[in-house]
């Protein structure tokens, strides 16, 4: 008896385990990759990016990361913060036509960013670490799709290369994605101040009509009760007055 309680329990927490797994969506290290933070930036701005890099092997450390940079959107000034154990190199390519970065042309752009770890400093087992980089003027694009490599101490290459599709579910190896919207228009654009300025001169023009009308009227008011005072002060002198004899 005691032996089938042990088994009906055992069975009651696999199924418990499951069903946690499946409500709550915990996933083991093969779920997690390479994302950039903030996801979000403005177009024509700069921005201060990190990217994100779990370690999802159990046994094997992350010694090397590899970002491409778009080509439909090449970005003219492009710097890292150091990251202490970690060598990096940046690898770079010609663009045409050339983009503009504070009113001059640039014809060569960053394709390539490449951190490798230095004595200790790999990312272990269990950890993460992050690699951040500035970068701009940010393309007149809707996203930016880094392409990544993650390499590992025993060879293995996870590869961050997919693309998302509008509509369906995310990739199997996706691809950090940043998410470029467009900047702010500035304040009184040319059409309302327009307006703006035509407005006070209608409403001048409904004043003045205003104006002369309600004056007109208080003059007939005045015009109307002198008329009256006068009547009755020739009314009472007339009753005063003697009837002269005939």
């Amino acid at each position: 008896m005691t032996r089938i309680r042990r088994t009906a329990t055992a069975a009651a927490a696999l199924a418990f385990t499951a069903a946690a797994t499946a409500v709550l969506g915990f996933a083991g290290p093969a779920s997690a990759h390479v994302t950039v933070n903030p996801k979000e930036a403005t177009q024509g701005g700069y921005a201060r990016v990190a990217f994100r890099v779990p370690n999802e092997s159990d046994t094997a450390s992350t010694t090397k990361l590899e970002v491409v940079l778009p080509e439909n959107a090449p970005v003219g000034s492009v710097s890292t913060m150091p990251v202490p154990g970690w060598t990096v190199a940046m690898e770079k390519r010609k663009v045409d036509p050339p983009i503009e970065v504070h009113g001059s042309p640039i014809t060569e752009a960053v394709s390539k960013i490449t951190w490798t770890a230095t004595g200790d400093a790999a990312v272990k087992p269990g950890q993460f670490q992050e690699f951040p980089v500035s970068m701009g003027p940010l393309p007149q694009v809707d996203s930016m799709v880094f392409k990544v490599l993650q390499t590992y101490s025993d060879g293995n290459i996870s590869r961050w290369i997919d693309p998302p599709t509008p509509g369906a579910e995310e990739p199997e190896n996706p691809a950090p994605v940043l998410t470029l919207a467009a900047a702010a228009a500035p304040g009184g654009s040319a059409t309302p101040s327009v307006t703006a300025a035509a407005a006070p001169d209608d409403d001048d023009d409904d004043d003045d009509g205003n104006g002369l009308a309600v004056g007109l009227g208080v003059a007939g008011l005045v015009a109307g009760l002198a008329g009256l005072v006068l009547g009755g002060f020739a009314f009472t002198r007339t009753r005063r007055e003697p009837v002269a004899k005939s």
